[in-house]
């Protein structure tokens, strides 16, 4: 049971924190009826950047900018998108995941013309750190950038490594003549996921009023609305957890209710002495209950020192790969939660302990003057 909650657990968290390392938590947009990665710009200067942030439960907020392009190598031919972030970007997420190089420096009065790819893209046209890479971009009039790749990145999330490459967000503005204040949109970052309702709630509140110089309104999203068939899918693991662990609970109640029965037909013979000495059916029930709680605290020890050790290895050594095509991640993923470790190890021992009063309620059903001499 511990090793089953602790890799569901990991392995939603995992895939959580990856869509948000891509995306951020919530996401403020244009209004707009274009669902691609072609989005009509927005102002920067809103009224609540960056002031949201002091409201309690948001801990960031930051612009960004996105433009589709073509990759063009000597044979091959791939479609991407350029996501531009700027000095207020959070490098937590990628500063994990960057395997070469290092992430573009957004900073300074002229744009970088570093992009950072994904092992995906790199591999596919063959680059390394410090080559060239040439973007082409379809609009009127076409456009074609040459960018040079000062990093590369693998997170695993297959969908999104071969989509996304990230760069300066002025070479965007550039490459779509927006302003200098025009972005796609900002990326709100929350202290606490649990919160992500309320939280989305707050930011809808603060930006509803908003009308851009277009007529146009803003959009307010979060990650759970915008991938909806992935969150699907993790809902789907909640059901095979509750599964699991019904069918394990069950067979583990009758496995220690059919010992404790073995137990009392075998000490038959001393309930009855028991009784005839004057012992209360209460005390010798007691007797039962204490020595079975006392089987099951020995192997919960057991089972937790054991389990514990598998996730530490698996979490340390990633012994058990996984295919990341399929599941977004390349190896079995660990969260050692010790809130879930307690409440599991608590409510186990209670109901176990509860179940034994079934058996041990037969103590009262013996009779001393037939038992004395059972064998």
């Amino acid at each position: 049971m511990l090793i089953t909650v602790s890799v569901v657990t990991g392995f939603k968290k995992e895939i959580y924190l990856k869509i948000i390392g891509f995306q951020s938590h919530i996401t403020i947009k244009n209004r707009d009826i274009n669902q691609t990665f072609e989005s009509a710009p927005i102002s920067k200067n809103q009224i609540f950047y960056p002031g949201i942030v002091s409201n309690k439960g948001i801990k960031h907020i930051q612009v960004f900018s996105t433009k589709p392009g073509i990759i063009k190598g000597k044979e091959e031919v791939s479609g991407i998108v350029l996501k531009g972030v700027s000095t207020d970007y959070q490098l937590d997420f990628f500063n994990k995941h960057i395997i070469e190089g290092k992430f573009p420096v957004v900073s300074g009065n002229k744009e970088n013309n570093k992009v950072l790819i994904s092992k995906k893209t790199a591999d596919l046209f063959n680059f390394k750190v410090n080559d060239k890479m040439d973007v082409y971009f379809i609009q009127e009039p076409p456009k074609a950038r040459r960018f040079i790749i000062s990093g590369i990145y693998k997170t695993g999330m297959e969908e999104s490594d071969k989509v996304f490459a990230f760069c300066d967000i002025r070479h965007i503005n550039n490459i779509n003549d927006w302003d200098t204040d025009q972005i796609s949109g900002f990326e709100i970052l929350i202290d606490d996921m649990d919160e992500l309702d309320t939280m989305t709630e707050l930011v809808e509140n603060e930006v509803s009023s908003i009308i851009t110089k277009d007529g146009a309104m803003l959009q307010v999203s979060n990650f759970i609305k915008d991938n909806e068939f992935i969150v699907q899918w993790l809902k789907l693991s909640d059901t095979n957890v509750v599964v699991i662990l019904t069918l394990m609970i069950i067979v583990a109640l009758l496995s220690m209710i059919a010992a404790l029965l073995v137990i009392i037909l075998e000490r038959t013979n001393m309930i009855g002495i028991l009784k005839t000495a004057g012992a209360e059916n209460s005390k010798i029930i007691k007797i039962f209950i204490y020595n079975g709680s006392w089987l099951i605290f020995k192997g919960m020890l057991i089972g937790n020192t054991v389990g514990l050790i598998l996730l530490f290895v698996q979490q340390r050594f990633k012994i058990i790969p996984l295919d990341p095509v399929s599941y977004y991640v390349d190896s079995v993923p660990v969260d050692f939660n010790v809130m879930n470790i307690l409440i599991l190890n608590i409510g186990t021992l209670i109901v176990s302990t509860m179940v034994l009063l079934i058996p041990a309620l037969l103590v009262a059903k013996i009779d001393p003057s037939k038992t004395v001499n059972y064998k």
